[in-house]
């Protein structure tokens, strides 16, 4: 094992720890696919949206506003699928960047990071189910 891929999975630990920790709402389900989905939100999603949500100044969007989360529940796996272009309002703040989609991400994979986001960002207790999220991109526009 080499000291980064343990110093970094240590990191995921702890995090992981201090978020569910504090939290004893959360179902051992949705901590497992929070903690799956923090590794693909470290691989496609922070160096845009930061490591902790905050988005990057009016370029990109924060992932933090709970309202948006859950107003656009329905939306957001096609947005991590396909991206989105048009402006957006989050945090009562406009932003008009195109962002790309990520293909590659299975159903599962995108249960995985979105609960993720709105566990540790927002303020859901409970995780996508792989079914949610196959229905929701059937549905895409």
């Amino acid at each position: 094992m080499t000291s980064r891929y343990f110093l970094g999975s240590i990191s995921i630990v702890i995090t992981l720890y201090c978020l569910f920790s504090c939290n004893m709402e959360l179902s051992v389900e949705t901590m497992q696919y929070a903690t799956n989905g923090q590794k693909l939100y470290v691989t496609h999603c922070q160096n845009c949206h930061g490591n902790k949500g905050e988005g990057l100044g009016k370029l990109y969007p924060p992932l933090t506003d709970v309202n948006f989360l859950n107003e656009n529940r329905n939306k957001l796996a096609c947005i991590v699928k396909n991206g989105m272009s048009g402006e957006i309002t989050v945090n009562n703040i406009k932003f008009n960047q195109l962002m790309p989609g990520v293909p590659e991400l299975t159903s599962i994979d995108i249960a995985y990071v979105l609960t993720y986001v709105t566990t540790y960002f927002g303020d859901s207790k409970t995780h996508f189910k792989k079914e949610e999220i196959e229905e929701y991109l059937r549905n895409c526009n």
